[in-house]
Parts: structure tokens; sequence; C-alpha cells
């Protein structure tokens, strides 16, 4: 009788993780479940250790609605409001049967995206996709032979801020038009909105005219555009493969951890064009401690679709010992569901900053291979 129960144990638990979806047809699919109402600093608690995202989760309708609380902690306390568009505000079109333009139009302004598709040579349509955001930093030749196609997201089309060169200052970017109550957004939030709508568009042009699968989407960048990945995969349910390349501060590593080491981006030290200025003003210091949520939290989102965290220990100021605790407190989310081979993390030195060494290369492939192109190990 006992090893009868045992073998019944196993086999739910292997039905269950097979159940969970690897990706979604929908951007956000427990809005309804989104937190409306914050507490002020003063009735926020302080919390040492790292929160538990599994806090009160018994099943995985339970994760969907963690997943929305969570995702709404992040917009209100950290990146600011990722607002949702309606079908009707966007129009899309494919010019020249490879340029894709996506019009959104909100309060009567219109903010136009636009990408190149450029697809493989090899396999046939619809073709899986991987966006790089801001640009593709892994190597060329792990897509050469893959029946993937390629598109870069240009994020200055919605937020044109960068670190170096003239750029506008909060409130002035296109997304402003739009939006201007969300003027004390971050780029953050206004970036992984304007991916949104690259998927939207296309999803309402479909495959017969895009060529591509939608189901199999991929976001990667580094550095800066690491975090940039990150967000936008977790913002997006859409997003089947999400890889964050040396994310650092603000991406994958946990604020909390980060606090406690010298020299690296932490809370206080970071570019707070990216975040809400509020969040400094709020959570310096020790007041960290009071942060209700953390990165690994931000990285937890992306479950139960596909994320793998890279990281580069020889550039201190990328935090890598915070990003390793944090990966290993989100990956537990993906454990808890039996589906934790779809969430890893590997940090490797001697290379240059978002130059992958060939001793990735295993790793990113086996990722991409199996979310992008559906190949079994």
């Amino acid at each position: 009788m006992k090893k009868i129960l045992v073998t019944l144990v196993l086999l739910i638990t292997m039905l269950t993780a097979y159940a969970q979806p690897r990706v979604y047809d929908q951007e956000h699919t427990g809005s309804k479940y989104a937190l409306r109402k914050f507490p002020t600093f003063d009735q926020l608690p302080e919390i040492r250790e790292l929160p538990n995202p599994l806090e009160g989760v018994k099943n995985f309708k339970g994760w969907k609605k963690q997943r929305a609380r969570i995702s709404s902690m992040i917009q209100h306390y950290g990146i600011g409001e990722k607002p949702a568009v309606k079908p009707s505000q966007v129009k899309a079109r494919l010019q020249g049967d490879t340029l894709l333009v996506v019009d959104v139009t909100v309060g009567g302004e219109t903010l136009t995206l636009q990408s190149v598709i450029r697809y493989p040579k090899t396999g046939q349509p619809p073709y899986a996709l991987m966006i790089g955001t801001s640009m593709n930093s892994l190597p060329r030749q792990l897509f050469e032979g893959r029946p993937i196609a390629m598109m870069t997201f240009r994020e200055k089309q919605v937020n044109d801020y960068g670190q170096w060169g003239p750029h506008h200052e909060r409130g002035e970017h296109n997304f402003d038009r739009l939006y201007p109550d969300l003027k004390d957004n971050g780029a953050y939030s206004e970036w992984a909105w304007g991916l949104s709508r690259l998927i939207d568009g296309l999803q309402q042009l479909g495959p017969e005219v895009t060529k591509i699968d939608t189901r199999h989407i991929g976001v990667t960048g580094c550095s800066y555009a690491g975090k940039m990945a990150l967000y936008c995969g977790a913002l997006d349910e859409r997003v089947a493969l999400t890889i964050a390349q040396e994310p650092g501060g603000g991406g994958a590593a946990a604020w909390r951890v980060s606090h406690t080491l010298e020299g690296v981006e932490d809370l206080d030290h970071t570019d707070y064009h990216w975040f809400k200025e509020s969040q400094r003003d709020t959570f310096r210091g020790d007041s960290v401690y009071r942060l209700p949520y953390d990165q690994h939290e931000l990285c937890a989102l992306v479950c139960p679709r596909a994320l793998l965290l890279l990281g580069n220990p020889d550039y201190k100021w990328l935090a890598d010992p915070s990003m390793e605790v944090s990966a290993q407190a989100a990956h537990k989310v993906w454990e808890h569901f039996g589906i934790g081979d779809r969430m890893a993390w590997s940090i490797v030195g001697g290379h240059p900053h978002c130059q992958l060494p060939e001793s990735q290369y295993d790793i990113v492939l086996s990722f991409i291979d199996r979310f992008l192109l559906e190949k079994t190990p």
C-alpha cells in the first residue's frame, strides 16, 4: 500500500508539472487580481530576510493571483505603472515584408514603433522569434542554422533615455505624450510597455502575415538591457523565454542583499532615470528592509515560463553574489510546481562585459532549443 501511495504521489507531481503552461496568449492573465491600494511607508513591516513569494499560495491558481499582486507592487513602489492597452488602440502593418510597424493611440496621441524582422535561412514558417532589447548581445553563431527569426526592440522610440548622449528628461518622452499622468515612471516600466505593443502587433497581424509563431517568443539583453529584458519578460506572459545577461542591480540582484555589499549597484546607487525617484527617497539605506518585495520576486514573475540568468563576477558592480542569492530564492517557485528545469543561472568570469564566453554556450543553447524550438533534451 505504501509503495502504491508513493507511486501515486510521484504521478500526481509529474502530471502537475506537465500541466503548467509554458506560455500564455495574454499579456497579463491575472490583471483582475492586481492590488489597487498600497500601504504607506509607515504601514510597511521591516522584513530582513527575502520575502517569500509563495506565502499563502496553495496551488497554481493561487500563484496566478500572487503574480498579479507582486507585479502591481513592483510597479507601484519601484518602476511605475505599465498601463494596459485595448486591442482597438493598436494598429499594425508589415511594410516591405520585413518591417513591423505598430501604431498605438491613447488620448488622441499616437506613438509609432518600428522593427525589422530578420528571418532565418532554414526551417519553415511560422518561426520562433528572439527579440533583443536595444540589441541582441548573444553571439550570432548560436542562432545560425536554427529556424529562429530575430528582431530588435528600439526602446528609444518609447523612452529615449541613455546614459550617454542627449536625451529627454522624465515626463518628456514619447510615452509621456500618451500618458502624461505617468510622468513619474521609470524607464523600465515604459520600455516593458513598448515591447508588449510589438507583441500586440505580431498577434494582430497573425502568422500568415508575419511568419512568426507568437507562442515561441524570447527576449534577451545585456547590462542595462539585461534588466530591460527581465522586466519585459516578467511583465508580459506571452514571452516564452527570458534570457537576462549580466543584468546587475535593479535586475535580478536582490536589493536587500546588495545593501550588505560594498561597491555594487544597490538601491542607493543606481541610475534613477530607470526607476521611480520615490523608490530611492522612500527605501534608501536601511529602509530597504521596508520594501514589500525584492528582485527575486521580479524573477519569479516569469514562472511558469522559462528564465535564464547569466552573470559575470569579474565586474563587481553587477552584484553577482546578490544575484545568485536572488536566483536561488526565485528558483524555489519553479521547484514548488515541479518545473525547476525551466529556470537556471550561470555565473562565469574571464571575459569582457556582455561578451558571452564559450563556456556558457551550452546552457544558453539548451534553453533556446527547449523553449523556442520545443526540442527535448
